[in-house]
């Protein structure tokens, strides 16, 4: 699991990340855990490598906010837990608005942080991740937003489910990796992913209907099915759904 704790306070940084580690043993956990001074720091390590699973944010910083900061996260990530740690109260509606797991108020406390962490990880039991490169970056997706795979070049585009299907990007519509199928239709194969045309994979999960030329999505997104596959796809989503 890997931890960010932004805090321009030393005092409160360093008392936090030991509170995490203390949780961490009494859990079997090994975080990787970084501090940042100012919510520039953390964005522009955040924009080399888009892979923390949880923020501890100080509201009060000086330049830009920790709100401001999140609100930056969440354009592009809706995935990693966020958890607010300020002084004071005035921002708890807007912490709402950007998903935040936890709004403490200082000085917090052992208890607290453990109470924190063990919802944030009940959570992560229930999701899967697929870690994929876009570009120079490394991204962490939730698998069960991916509705299918498309060889394209060189690489493979991601289907991403998402509030709005037209967005296109990591948070809905099309999200390009340089992965190739076969890299891809090998990590995904636990997932119930599987080939329905010489070009593309589907998630089973993820269909609302199927017809001789095309899959249909619950988000209204469509790709192509061979024919020579469109019996194997039917009795795959037929079986999976029964089993449900």
């Amino acid at each position: 699991m890997k931890i960010a704790i932004i805090e321009d306070e030393q005092l409160h940084a360093d008392l936090l990340a030991a509170y995490l580690r203390t949780w961490a043993e009494k859990n079997g956990e090994r975080p990787d855990i970084s501090a940042f001074p100012s919510a520039e720091t953390f964005l522009f390590a955040w924009q080399e490598e888009k892979d923390f699973d949880v923020l501890f944010i100080d509201i009060q910083m000086k330049e830009m906010n920790g709100m401001e900061m999140a609100k930056r996260i969440r354009a592009e990530d809706e995935e990693t837990a966020i958890v607010f740690t300020t002084g004071i109260s005035d921002y708890l509606e807007e912490g709402y608005e950007v998903d935040a797991v936890h709004y403490l108020l200082k000085p917090i406390s052992e208890e607290k942080i453990g109470m924190c962490m063990d919802k944030i990880k009940k959570r992560r039991k229930t999701e899967n991740f697929l870690l994929v490169h876009h570009g120079e970056e490394v991204r962490k997706l939730p698998i069960e937003r991916i509705n299918y795979v498309e060889a394209r070049g060189h690489g493979c585009v991601l289907g991403i489910s998402g509030q709005n299907g037209k967005d296109k990007g990591e948070n809905g519509g099309e999200f390009a990796v340089t992965e190739s199928i076969s890299e891809l239709e090998k990590a995904l194969f636990p997932y119930h992913f599987v080939k329905c045309h010489r070009s593309y994979l589907c998630r089973i999960a993820g269909i609302h209907h199927i017809d001789k030329k095309e899959i249909f999505f619950d988000d209204g997104s469509h790709i192509p099915v061979s024919r020579r596959l469109y019996g194997e796809i039917n009795r795959a989503f037929i079986e999976y759904f029964r089993k449900l």
